[in-house]
């Protein structure tokens, strides 16, 4: 439940627009944390679980790993999101958080290429989405503290272009020093400690000037809770995120499992397959995600966008299915980067407009952001039990492409009620 007291505005919505090197920092800092961050999550894990564990338990180790790991980012994000709300350092409310949780995931990742067992493996991974989410909950938060309703779009697709590029850079990355962990986990996370740097420099971040009252532990518990009832358009973006995040990891998770299984990839080349099929995606991306968000900061609309882009991803995540080669996947990462691009160009800036509360937009971007989280909890449990429905050898992909194309299609429609934004 939700506090009977109305949070009290601290700080004005931001009207004057952001500069170019507020924007440079930001997209930087977003480009070099997410290739630091996915190629781990991407290839890193599922190359050091199959490293580690046979062959045959290999997709229940990689859920194991991926479901707590992505438990412990809900958490995090939530929590790490509302310290972030009532910190009063001179330093301001998110630099301090968004710098030290850079440094915790980067330890994190010199366990896990260390590691030489799934429970470690798995306490790293844990450990370093506690550290990548303290981050991520007041970065993300900046946006609603620092960028006006008329350039949200536009930098929220911006923002969806650098982490997707930071996909296809971790993915090279990983694929690159497949055979040295510690380079592909710890690297690129050092150079991630640079860039947030950066931005924490950069970044005018808002002081608060009085120490909050403290809060009960039945408040920090309604830390997690939005009222639906006196925020609909707020549960109706939640969930629509949420379903979208379960189609898309319900595929990525497997990916590479699938390459090699269905399409018999040998597990040589899969990496080099994903990197290609993800370099594809990305630019697909690149060229809808601006444009989207563009178009909709100009027009005012954001629905039309958002549950149109999610229809054309559903379809093209239960196509896969259906298809026989390696070059048909490449023509299907397309689809799906085009569609991807328009609804990250997008959907940002409509959750940002549908916040309960400007002064409390890093708790409530971090229960939004259980809606990226959960999904990945879920998604690795749910796909490995719905691979092995009807199926010894645990690769009954075609339900599990099924399954995630209606979940996407029912996200696409929960956002038309939506009566906050256009």
């Amino acid at each position: 439940m939700t506090s009977t007291t109305k949070p009290l505005q601290v700080f004005d919505e931001p009207t004057k627009a952001v500069g170019y090197r507020f924007i440079a920092a930001l997209i930087v800092a977003q480009l070099v944390f997410f290739i630091a961050l996915l190629g781990p999550a991407i290839i890193g894990i599922g190359l050091k679980v199959q490293s580690i564990v046979p062959d045959a338990e290999k997709t229940s180790a990689l859920g194991l790993v991926a479901g707590l790991g992505a438990l412990f980012a809900v958490i995090a994000n939530v929590v790490f999101g509302r310290l972030s709300d009532r910190t009063t350092s001179r330093w301001g409310r998110r630099r301090p958080w968004i710098v030290a949780g850079t440094l915790v995931m980067t330890a994190a990742f010199v366990v896990m290429a260390l590691a030489q067992e799934v429970s470690v493996l798995t306490a790293g991974w844990c450990l370093a989405q506690l550290g990548a989410n303290a981050t991520l909950a007041p970065f993300i938060a900046t946006i609603s503290d620092q960028v006006p309703k008329v350039q949200r779009a536009s930098v929220s697709a911006l923002l969806g272009i650098a982490q997707n590029i930071g996909i296809l850079g971790g993915t090279y990355v990983a694929e690159l020093f497949a055979d040295q962990m510690l380079i592909m986990f710890v690297g690129p996370s050092i150079f991630a400690i640079g860039a947030m740097l950066l931005f924490a420099f950069v970044l005018p971040d808002q002081q608060l000037k009085q120490r909050p009252p403290a809060m009960s532990i039945r408040e920090w518990g309604q830390t997690f809770w939005v009222s639906p009832r006196e925020h609909p358009d707020f549960l109706l973006a939640w969930l629509s995120r949420f379903l979208v995040t379960l189609a898309t990891f319900m595929f990525t998770t497997f990916r590479l499992f699938f390459l090699q299984d269905e399409l018999n990839v040998p597990l040589t080349e899969a990496p080099g397959v994903v990197t290609i099929g993800v370099l594809i995606y990305t630019v697909a991306l690149i060229l809808s995600g601006w444009v989207a968000g563009w178009i909709s900061d100009r027009t005012g609309r954001r629905k039309i966008f958002v549950a149109g882009s999610t229809v054309l991803f559903a379809i093209g995540i239960a196509a896969l299915a259906h298809i026989e080669t390696v070059m048909h996947f490449y023509v299907l990462e397309a689809l799906l980067g085009l569609a991807f691009g328009i609804y990250v160009g997008v959907d940002l800036a409509l959750v940002v407009d549908v916040l309960p509360n400007p002064d409390d937009a890093g708790k409530d971007l971090g229960v939004f952001n259980m809606a990226n989280a959960l999904p990945q909890t879920i998604a690795p449990v749910v796909g490995a039990f719905l691979l092995a429905i009807g199926s010894a050898s645990n690769q009954n992909y075609t339900l599990l492409l099924y399954t995630a194309g209606i979940a996407g299609l029912i996200g696409a429609l929960v956002i038309l009620p939506i009566k906050k934004v256009r």
